[in-house]
């Protein structure tokens, strides 16, 4: 059922961007959506999407998008670790020892990205982790392990990515933002920048969708 807080909220986003909304998705759509990728919209996506599916090529679209599609999206977390770990050396010593064939890369990064939280794609390569299920998860731009903060929570990051409005204005993260299991945002820029400040990787994957 929507909700009138974002019903505002995406009327909001329409008049600001020109981003058409269609109906927003029922419960068993999104039941369906939850079943068939194996992961569960947090509950303040969810009702975001209740309220109104955002439509363009940059959204996902998870009432009548190509599932093959789909799934390519939500593995570029997988892809982009997997590209800076097989081509730029990139590893976390929390990973363990780092296996001494690439098909044993390939497999263990695998295996980290599966049993981490799934993050699941608002817009292009922004994306909010499905765990803790509670409302207020942030949201990250991912980009390979260049992984940062977007947004504290969903409503924080629309406004960041789409409201360009002077009284609606845009302020800087707080330090403060709730962790997320595997996802330490400081720990991955930590190692992927070294100690000399000066980014090091290539960035040519071209995961993003």
């Amino acid at each position: 059922m929507a909700s009138e807080y974002w019903t505002n909220f995406i009327s909001e986003i329409r008049d600001c961007t020109g981003i058409e909304f269609g109906p927003g998705l029922t419960d068993a759509e999104v039941a369906a959506a939850e079943l068939t990728y194996c992961f569960r919209f947090p509950p303040d996506l969810r009702q975001f999407l209740h309220t109104g599916l955002p439509c363009g090529r940059s959204f996902p679209d998870w009432r009548d998008g190509d599932e093959a599609s789909l799934r390519e999206w939500l593995d570029i977390p997988r892809r982009g670790i997997l590209f800076d770990v097989t081509r730029n050396g990139f590893w976390l010593e929390e990973w363990g020892t780092r296996p001494a064939t690439e098909a044993e890369t390939e497999q263990r990064v695998a295996e980290l990205v599966s049993a981490a939280p799934k993050l699941v794609p608002i817009f292009a390569h922004r994306m909010i982790p499905c765990e803790p299920h509670q409302a207020g998860n942030p949201v990250f731009s991912v980009h390979q392990t260049d992984i940062i903060h977007f947004g504290v929570d969903l409503r924080d990051y629309l406004i960041h990515e789409f409201f360009t409005k002077p009284d609606i204005g845009v302020w800087p993260l707080p330090d403060t933002i709730r962790p997320i299991r595997f996802w330490d945002v400081n720990r991955f820029q930590s190692v992927r920048w070294g100690t000399d400040g000066v980014v090091f990787f290539d960035n040519s994957s071209g995961v993003l969708p």
